[in-house]
């Protein structure tokens, strides 16, 4: 059988010294403490910034931002997304011509939301943002308010009001103090410059070219750096990789959820530059041939020449009117795909006096737009260089043709007996 040894106290330690005194003290401050902070140890939320890769569609080229919020002790894991539109209205693109995009804040699983960018090969990465207890309660509560029916949309504004416009403000506002150091290299560029690396990495060639030809000369501001971080979604991910709260760095962690290889729709062997190359060179070969049908063949060309052009030049024109932002307007392209056009177009066939020297001015304004294609305060497309010579060229041609025609009339037709 074992017995277990128990000492007897003796009277010495029931004397306290005044070291022991003062350890006690201090195991009791301790443990004050330690309790103290137990509120902000038991945080269980997270709060992630979640930046996506660009996507295909027209809408999805720049990429996308969400806001995570995860609960493990709750069993939650939801993605707040301020990118959510309807589609299926029939007068979407009405309303996107004129600048009126209703978006709204969407929440949906962190699962539903993985499946989808998952199937569209579309990369996620995930910024862990190191938040007080008190800023990512006050942050969820600010976005469950937001998914309310009375508070969910928002008009979207192309620069200035986006999906992660809205996901940045939202985090920064819960998370001051918070600075944010400069991302933007020297010089900075403009807005435009901002989107065509985008565009230009992913081939997007037409995209460009229809973005720039639409959008003014506001889009070639550039942004401070505030500006941009919020503009687009690799930028405020890159901002948030740089900024500092009163804790320390916003992020204390960064992870790639979801990797693909980089999207490429774009081709380089179709482009808007080629084309134009194409047309100048036809339209060269049809003007060598004197022959009716090769003329003829060329009267048409202009036709639908300057008929397109002409049709560009109203739509500049109605959405630099008429569209309720500023992005539209102030567009030096409305110079060269100019609206009465259509009048030329009209007359062609009739060849009136006063239609050579509409060709012939025509021809003078896409010189000087050409001219100066480098030093206009908004960036043109570099396709337009190559469609002002096509310009240019079928210009000249109808002012020399129409002048001929005037020196040199036809005979009048007999008449058949």
């Amino acid at each position: 059988m074992y017995f277990k040894h128990v000492r007897q106290p003796s009277a010495i330690n029931h004397q306290l010294s005044p070291v022991n005194i003062l350890c006690c003290i201090l195991m009791l401050l301790f443990s004050l403490a330690g309790r103290a902070q137990a509120p902000k140890d038991s945080c269980t939320l997270e709060i992630s910034l979640l930046t996506c890769a660009p996507g295909t569609d027209l809408y999805s080229l720049f990429g996308h931002t969400a806001i995570r919020v995860r609960d493990q002790r709750r069993g939650m894991d939801v993605v707040y997304n301020y990118g959510m539109f309807d589609d299926s209205d029939p007068l979407f693109y009405f309303h996107f011509t004129n600048g009126i995009m209703v978006y709204a804040l969407g929440a949906e699983t962190f699962g539903d939301f993985m499946s989808e960018y998952e199937y569209d090969h579309r990369g996620v990465t995930a910024q862990m943002l190191d938040l007080t207890c008190e800023q990512k309660e006050n942050l969820y509560e600010a976005l469950r308010q937001n998914t309310t029916e009375e508070n969910r949309f928002y008009n979207y504004q192309f620069y200035a009001d986006n999906c992660t416009t809205r996901a940045g403000k939202m985090i920064a506002a819960h998370s001051q103090p918070l600075k944010i150091e400069n991302i933007l290299p020297t010089p900075p560029p403009t807005y435009r410059q901002m989107i065509h690396i985008y565009l230009d990495r992913q081939q997007q060639y037409w995209s460009e070219f229809g973005i720039d030809m639409l959008l003014g000369s506001n889009l070639d501001k550039k942004p401070n750096n505030e500006q941009a971080i919020y503009f687009l979604p690799d930028y405020l991910m890159n901002g948030f990789d740089h900024a500092r709260t009163r804790k320390g760095p916003l992020v204390i962690k960064k992870e790639t959820l979801l990797q693909f290889p980089e999207i490429r729709t774009g081709s380089v062997w179709f482009t808007p530059a080629l084309l134009f190359g194409f047309l100048i060179v036809l339209s060269i070969l049809l003007a060598l041939k004197r022959k009716g049908q090769a003329q003829k063949a060329l009267q048409i060309f202009d036709i639908i020449l300057f008929g397109l052009l002409a049709l560009l030049g109203l739509i500049m024109l109605y959405v630099w009117l008429f569209r309720v932002d500023e992005v539209c307007r102030n567009n030096i392209n409305i110079f060269w795909a100019v609206p009465t056009h259509i009048l030329a177009v009209f007359f062609m066939r009739k060849n009136p006096a006063w239609l050579q020297y509409y060709f012939l001015i025509t021809a003078l304004l896409s010189s000087v737009l050409l001219a100066g294609f480098i030093w206009w305060p908004q960036q043109m497309n570099a396709a337009v260089a190559v469609l002002l010579m096509l310009i240019i060229f079928r210009s000249v041609h109808q002012f020399l043709k129409l002048r001929n025609a005037k020196n040199h009339p036809l005979p009048p037709a007999k008449a058949r007996i």
